[in-house]
């Protein structure tokens, strides 16, 4: 299987603000992966601190 992370950083952003949004969205998933079933297929979107969406995550068969 693959796990794709896929994240567009706001191009605006300082690169310290888009290291650390990227490193809280890291670490968010690091957590909560455990609560996937990680099969093919599976996926989700991914918000940034303000809630607005980012980018999204899924499973593919590798």
């Amino acid at each position: 299987m693959r796990f794709l992370l896929d994240i567009t950083l706001d191009e605006a952003a300082s690169s310290e603000d888009k290291a650390r949004e990227l490193s809280r969205i890291l670490r968010y998933w690091a957590g909560n992966v455990r609560h996937c079933p990680l099969q093919t297929g599976d996926g989700s979107a991914v918000y940034d601190s303000g809630y607005k969406e980012v980018g999204a995550w899924r499973v593919v068969a590798s």
